[in-house]
């Protein structure tokens, strides 16, 4: 008769285990001076134990409750600082780091002196920060802050104060769905209306779940300073994006209201956005956004009014959004589809209009007051358009510089070089007229990295580097 033998998991020879176990490159990232590259390393797998961990599928996330943090985010577990201002510098190893380190969510200091990021402990999100410097890195906070919807870290524009989203102490427990008596039936209604959606992953499904996402999702912003000391900047609430003006002095925030859906992630929810300045007084709401179950049929579809607000970056506070002038619907032929609008401090004016674009709106580039670069998109035949346009001068009309297949990556125009301006944000690296280019070079005859510069009066290009675009770019603004 046998028994049952236990046995634990099983590593092949160390011949297999060579080829499959290879550490992974470090990631970098390097300040903006060029002085200082901080390579990032993590493990090529995901350990067992992380693979174990609970995971929570709640309106289009995937969470782990225990931490709240996404249940699929891949950390980091080592820190090491290379100094690029001397020849033949050591590298540098972070001193300081928790035990089995599991960082993420870096972000620069405005002064690119220091790092924040997060570490990821078995019970929750701690707050840490590396002075580039002395390579020390040490905790900031308990593991009490809130990754949930993202934007964890955000600086303060004198670099000494961190906006920390806290898990909320108005927390409730979470209920076990697997295990929990249903109290009646799951009810859905059909009103008749017509409408078509995409299919969604993970959303939610019922009462239980509700409950639980909310209770995820609820945060206090908090103040925390470089000794670690914490003042409560806003209380409790569902907050989703926060950013500050490009000046410092103001903060915009979402916040997610009720009512859920059960047919669209939480991103479609109803939200607000309002303006605050950085001592927390309210400024401005800008923005309230209804639930969305139903859109137009198409993948350029959008909701009708204001949408896709962001801080113009040239400017110290100005925002800047879009509105779509088609309905938010493909199938209506007209021949502009968006139109941007930007709007200044105390932001309840009258927004001035800047520009409208035949494709929907995907991305502005900013370079001064005379001159910015935004980009439209049209999934239906793959066109993305490039214009230039004077931000100060509605009367002009812009100026297509590319039309092309976002898919020929033989026709890939490059990428703009940017450069970073006195608040921190990054703008186009001009000279005069005349801006910059970085391709991959993708050809029939190979891949040559390319560096051009472009007229952007004549749109003529002229090619500086090909296959060695590596050379040193600080002098392009000269």
């Amino acid at each position: 008769m046998e028994g049952q033998v236990d046995l634990d998991y099983q590593q092949p020879s160390k011949e297999i285990l060579e080829l499959v176990d290879v550490p992974q490159a470090p990631s970098v990232k390097i300040d903006d001076n060029g002085e200082h590259m901080i390579l990032l390393y993590r493990d090529a797998f995901i350990s067992i134990a992380d693979l174990c961990r609970k995971e929570l599928r709640l309106a289009g996330l995937r969470i782990d409750p225990a931490t709240h943090t996404g249940s699929r985010v891949y950390y980091y577990n080592n820190l090491k600082i290379k100094d690029l201002s001397e020849r033949n510098s050591k590298i540098r190893t972070v001193t300081g780091l928790p035990e089995n380190p599991r960082l993420a969510n870096f972000s620069w200091s405005p002064d690119q002196t220091k790092m924040a990021f997060t570490h990821t402990t078995g019970s929750g999100v701690e707050v840490w920060v590396l002075d580039i410097a002395t390579a020390a890195a040490r905790r900031l906070t308990r593991a009490n802050a809130n990754a949930t919807l993202g934007s964890v870290i955000n600086w303060f524009a004198d670099g000494e104060s961190l906006l920390v989203k806290m898990v909320s102490p108005e927390r409730e427990p979470l209920i076990d769905t697997e295990h929990v008596v249903p109290t009646g039936p799951n009810i859905s209604v059909a009103t008749g209306k017509k409408a078509q959606n995409r299919t969604y992953q993970d959303l939610l499904r019922n009462k239980n779940d509700e409950h639980n996402f909310r209770q995820l999702s609820l945060s206090e912003i908090h103040k925390v300073s470089m000794d670690g000391t914490s003042e409560l900047w806003s209380g409790s609430d569902m907050y989703g994006d926060i950013t500050f003006s490009p000046d410092g002095r103001y903060v915009m925030v979402e916040t997610i209201q009720k009512p859920f859906s059960y047919l669209v992630p939480y991103y479609r929810f109803p939200s607000k956005t309002t303006i605050y300045t950085s001592d927390a007084a309210k400024v401005e709401t800008v923005l309230q956004v209804p639930l969305i179950e139903d859109l137009p049929k198409g993948f350029m579809a959008v909701r009708e009014g204001r949408r896709s607000f962001q801080w113009r970056s040239d400017k110290p506070a100005t925002l800047v959004f879009a509105m779509a002038l088609d309905g938010g619907d493909p199938k209506n032929e007209v021949a502009y589809r968006d139109e941007l609008f930007q709007l200044t401090a105390p932001f309840n004016g009258t927004p001035v209009p800047l520009l409208k674009t035949i494709n929907r709106f995907y991305q502005i580039q900013w370079g001064n007051d005379e001159l910015a670069v935004v980009h439209d998109i049209w999934w239906n035949n793959r066109n993305m358009k490039s214009y230039i346009f004077n931000p100060s001068d509605a009367s002009r009309d812009p100026v297509i510089l590319f039309n092309r297949n976002y898919q020929d990556r033989y026709g890939d125009p490059g990428r703009f070089v940017t450069r970073r301006n006195v608040w921190g944000n990054r703008v186009l690296s001009l000279k005069g007229i005349k801006a910059y280019l970085l391709g991959n070079g993708y050809s029939k005859e190979g891949q040559f990295p390319f560096l051009d510069q472009i007229d952007l009066k004549t749109k003529t290009v002229k090619r500086l580097y090909r296959s060695g675009y590596t050379d040193r770019l600080e002098n392009l603004n000269n």
